[in-house]
C-alpha cells in the first residue's frame, strides 16, 4: 500500500526531535484526522541550518515529516518557500488518495514555520 520511500522514512525517521536554542518552532495539526507535527529550526547566514520534526500520527504523516526535514535543511528560506506538495508527494514514490493529507500537513508546518522567520 505504502511505497518502499515511505515506509523508510517512517521506519527510519530522519531528523525527530527538537533543535537545540531553535530560532523558530510552530505546531500544526490537522482536525480531520487528528494528526499532530511540530517543526523547529535553526536558521545560519539565511539558510537553515538544522530542522527537526516530532509528529503524532499516520504513517504517512511521519514519513512526510521525515522527508520535509531532509528536503529544506540546508536550503535557503527563500528556496525552502519554493518547495511544492507535488515534490512532496514524489519524493515520498507517490501517497495513496486517502492519504495525501500527510503532505498538506507538512506544508502546512513548513509555511507557518517561515512565516515565523519572516515575522522577525
Amino acid at each position: 500500500m505504502y511505497s518502499a520511500q515511505v515506509l523508510d522514512h517512517f521506519e527510519h525517521p530522519r531528523n525527530t526531535g527538537d533543535v537545540p536554542d531553535a530560532d523558530a518552532s510552530v505546531q500544526v495539526e490537522n482536525p480531520a484526522c487528528g494528526d499532530i507535527l511540530r517543526l523547529s529550526a535553526k536558521v545560519t547566514d539565511g539558510r537553515i541550518a538544522d530542522i527537526r520534526f516530532r509528529a503524532k500520527g499516520c504513517v504517512p504523516s511521519m514519513a512526510c515529516a521525515s522527508l520535509l526535514t531532509e528536503m529544506v535543511k540546508g536550503r535557503t528560506l527563500a528556496q525552502a518557500r519554493q518547495l511544492r506538495r507535488e515534490q512532496l508527494v514524489e519524493a515520498a514514490g507517490s501517497l495513496p488518495p486517502a492519504s495525501m493529507h500527510a503532505s498538506h500537513l507538512a506544508l502546512d508546518a513548513l509555511a507557518a514555520l517561515l512565516k515565523e522567520f519572516l515575522s522577525r
